[in-house]
């Protein structure tokens, strides 16, 4: 699906025209508020994954008994 320029202009007219030139400024503030909460986010669980997995040794264990058997 390649979008061109032509595209690209008429849904920013229709964006435009649904919400308006006043409204375009909040929309994209709120809108940039969203991803920063939504990055904020992602790099707060990172951690948490790291310390999970490095949490259960008796895991790690079982994998390398079974290594051994084979």
């Amino acid at each position: 699906m390649n979008i061109g320029a032509p595209e690209i202009l008429l849904i920013v007219f229709v964006i435009l025209l649904l919400f308006g030139s006043k409204k375009l400024p909040e929309l994209a503030r709120s809108l940039g508020k969203s991803l920063n909460e939504f990055k904020r986010g992602q790099t707060e669980s990172a951690p948490e994954k790291k310390i999970e997995k490095r949490a259960d040794p008796a895991d790690q264990d079982e994998t390398d008994a079974t290594a051994t058997k084979k």
